[in-house]
Formats: structure tokens, C-alpha cells, sequence
């Protein structure tokens, strides 16, 4: 029963879901419409709200293209390629792959998102090279399930913010938070840690359970997952110019000069393993492992090929925030007029679980954290403030939401599917399964926790 509803949502998603710009297109155009409608905003002002916003991630994109193209790099060096290879050997059947690649990147999300998206599909294509039988789709989306968790981990943007006393904490939560509240109470409070643990320790089954019987697996072509071996000349046949692009004496030394600011960054910043810091190391680290400068400058072309999806649809999910975050004459948005939904059917018992629902609903639509944070925070803040529910759990409930909704929202999954070489109606199927799952999970913890 489980695998037929399973079939049925990967049946149903390969025919109708879509390529993720057409998805992205077709976002604008409901957003557009629903702006014009629930907000009584006119045409020119949504078009207004879209170009202005649609640039507004320029950086954003730049840092999650280095993060396919920078994780894609390292792991293509030598001793990286050797370590996956020895961590996937581990693996001798397709469920236990599954089951494998579920939890190292549940885990490796939880401490630090980017570097656990790029970890998790990098294993998978690992994984996929040696056992045979396993179905890629599904690897790809059990290392994608993984994103899950990533608010509830270390590097949750939103636990953080708050937990950073800033005078924009009251302005963004209009007055709801007027001094930071510490991890402890959020990453590291009970209620998310059992989710957390619920998540990672249960999720990696629900993914073995899909996997599909021997004759509907759909596997990857090997010969689609091997790189280009790199020819060398013999030193006494290179120009000047290729021994020094083939000498790793400049490797050495950048790559020193790059592991001397992280360490230095480390000591001054505590653990704070930011995306930039994270795209750092990657970045050096790949430098130094590759040896010389041609052999990185080659796997960084590689790489590259993968960031097509992040460059041309990122500045359109920037310009639907912009529509869903543009206000009317008197202040109003749509995903404001989204969260007011849920705010008045709450009581202070179901206030936290109605706004983990009301954060995935807008995720869907502005699926960045920060984003996510700057639309909700000033509505559902002080909501629960006045319900009585702890600021702290109104916080977490967000977080949640945000997170949850990514494994139907394709924005996220780029990098790991340019890194995979597939598309989103190749995983999209499994992931809704998992949208399920983890929705109960969420929702009750939230609610009785």
C-alpha cells in the first residue's frame, strides 16, 4: 500500500510537474494575480514589486552557485574522491544505501546547512557508482531529505538572529523581542531536539521503505558519473607557462594564505560556520588538495556546468518575494494577509502549530530564511506574544515551517541536483512522502511538546 501511494505521487509529479524555471514562471504569474487580488494593489504596482525585488538575491545566488561549484571541486580531488569511495564501500545493498545516505546528510545539514547539502548528494553519486540496483532518483532525494532539518541544526538563520542582540530584533518583531534569546531555548531546547531526533533517526526508514521493486528501479548510467581524466605532459615538454599553471608551489601557497584567515576567523568568531565561511574552506581547501593550479582550474570547469538552474531562476524566486512582501497604501502584503489567515483562528494552544503552517505556506513562496523571517516575524511575533505563547516557540514554530516545505519547493534542491545531473520531477515524487511524514512529526511536537 505504502509503495503504490508512493508510485502513484512519482507517477503524478513526472507528468505534470513542470521543468523548475516553468515552475518558477508559473509562481509569478499566480502571485501576480493573487497581489492584485487579495491586497487591491493594480497591475503596475506589482510589476513594480517584481522588478524592483527580482535582483534583490544577486548575492545569495553567487553564494549557492560557490557552493555547487566549490563542493563539487573538492570532492573531485584525489584523497576526497578516495575517502567517499571508502565511506560508500560500507553500503552493499540498495536499501542500506539509502538508508546510508539519509542519515550522513540528516546529519551533516543539522550542523551546518550548505555543507550538508553538497556533502549528502556528493555521497549519493558516490554511492551510486557501487551498488548496484539502487534507484538514483530516490538517492538523490534521500540526500535532499536531509534539508529538513537544517533550521532545527546549529545553522538555523532564524535561532540565530534571534539569539543576536541587534537593535533591529524589536523593529523586526515589532516590539515582541526586545533582548536576544539564547540558543538554549531554541536549537537546544527539548521540543527541537526530540524533533530533530525524531527526524534524523526515523526519516532515513520512510526512504528505505520507497525504494522501488527490481523492475521499476531506474538507475544512472555509470559512464554519466565519470570525469574526464586529465592529460599531463612530461615537465620537459611544457612551455614556461604550463610548468608554472603545473607546479604546485602557488597552490601551496594561496591555499596557506586561505587556511590562515579561517583559522584566524575561527579563534575571533567561535564556531560560526556561515555560508561564506563555508564556500571558504571548500574553496582553499580544493586549491591545496588538487596539487596544481591546472588540475583545480580543470575540476572547477567541470563543476561549473552544474549552476545553469541557480543563474536563471533565482532572480525570478526574488522577484516573486517581491510581489509577496509589497505592500498597498495601507501596509498590506499578500503573505501578510497569508499569516493574518492563521493568527485569527489561533488560540494559544494552536497558535504554534498554525504558524509552523502559515511559515510553510509562505515558504512556498519566499523560500529563503531571511526572507521568511522579515515577512512573518512582525506578525506572528507579537501575535503569540499576546496569546501568551513564548516568543521562543513562536520563533522555532517559523523555523519549522520554513524548512519543511522546502521538499516541495524546488528552489533549494538546485545545487544537489546540478551536482546529480538530474531535474526536480526526478525526486520531487519521493519528496512529497517525505513533506508528509515530517509535517506530523513537526506539527505534533509543536503542539504538545
Amino acid at each position: 500500500m505504502f509503495k503504490k501511494f508512493t508510485n502513484g505521487c512519482v507517477t503524478i509529479v513526472q507528468k505534470y510537474l513542470p521543468d523548475p524555471f516553468l515552475f518558477a514562471v508559473f509562481l509569478t504569474l499566480f502571485v501576480f494575480v493573487m497581489g492584485i487580488f487579495a491586497t487591491s494593489q493594480s497591475p503596475i504596482q506589482m510589476v513594480t514589486h517584481w522588478g524592483d525585488g527580482f535582483w534583490s538575491l544577486l548575492q545569495f545566488s553567487m553564494q549557492m552557485a560557490l557552493v555547487l561549484v566549490t563542493g563539487h571541486t573538492l570532492a573531485s580531488a584525489p584523497i576526497i574522491k578516495k575517502g567517499l569511495s571508502k565511506l560508500a564501500s560500507f553500503s552493499k545493498t540498495p536499501t542500506q544505501a539509502i538508508l546510508a545516505v539519509s542519515l550522513v546528510s540528516a546529519i551533516a545539514c543539522w550542523i551546518n546547512w550548505g555543507f550538508g547539502l553538497v556533502i549528502g548528494a556528493l555521497y549519493a553519486r558516490e554511492i551510486a557508482k557501487q551498488v548496484k540496483g539502487v534507484d538514483y532518483r530516490l538517492l538523490i532525494a534521500a540526500a535532499y531529505s536531509g534539508f529538513l532539518v537544517w533550521h532545527g541544526g546549529i545553522s538555523g538563520s532564524i535561532p540565530l538572529t534571534i539569539a543576536t542582540q541587534s537593535p533591529d530584533l524589536a523593529k523586526v518583531t515589532s516590539g515582541a523581542i526586545t533582548t536576544a534569546i539564547p540558543t538554549t531555548q531554541t536549537i537546544f531546547s527539548s521540543t527541537n531536539l526530540i524533533i530533530s531526533a525524531l527526524i534524523i533517526f526515523t526519516l532515513p526508514f520512510v526512504n528505505k521503505a520507497m525504494h522501488p521493486e527490481a523492475s521499476k528501479v531506474v538507475s544512472i548510467d555509470l559512464k554519466l558519473l565519470e570525469e574526464e581524466e586529465e592529460v599531463t605532459l612530461a615537465r620537459d615538454q611544457m612551455t614556461p607557462a604550463e610548468k608554472v599553471e603545473n607546479s604546485p608551489i602557488l597552490s601551496i601557497i594561496i591555499g596557506a594564505l586561505g587556511f590562515v584567515y579561517i583559522i584566524y576567523h575561527f579563534m575571533n568568531k567561535g564556531f560560526d560556520l556561515n555560508l561564506n565561511i563555508v564556500n571558504f574552506i571548500f574553496l582553499f581547501t580544493g586549491i591545496i588538495l588538487h596539487g596544481t593550479p591546472k588540475r583545480f582550474l580543470g575540476a572547477l570547469g567541470n563543476a561549473a556546468k552544474g549552476t545553469a538552474g541557480i543563474i536563471l531562476q533565482f532572480p525570478f524566486y526574488a522577484g516573486i518575494m517581491g510581489m509577496m512582501v509589497g505592500k498597498n497604501a495601507v501596509g498590506l502584503s499578500l503573505a501578510g494577509q497569508m499569516s493574518n489567515m492563521f493568527v485569527s483562528i489561533s488560540t494559544p494552544r494552536t497558535f504554534p502549530l498554525f504558524t509552523f503552517l502559515s511559515a510553510g505556506l509562505v515558504n512556498f513562496f519566499v523560500p529563503s530564511g531571511g526572507g521568511q523571517w522579515a515577512v512573518q516575524a512582525p506578525i506572528m511575533m507579537p501575535a503569540g506574544l499576546e496569546l501568551g505563547v513564548p516568543a521562543a516557540k513562536t520563533a522555532l514554530a517559523i523555523s519549522w515551517g520554513d524548512a519543511w516545505t522546502n521538499m516541495i519547493q524546488p528552489f533549494w534542491a538546485l545545487p544537489a541536483l546540478g551536482i546529480a545531473g538530474l531535474g526536480a520531477r526526478d525526486i520531487m515524487g519521493f519528496c512529497i512522502i517525505d513533506l508528509i511524514y515530517t509535517g506530523v512529526i513537526i506539527a505534533l511536537g509543536l503542539a504538545f511538546l
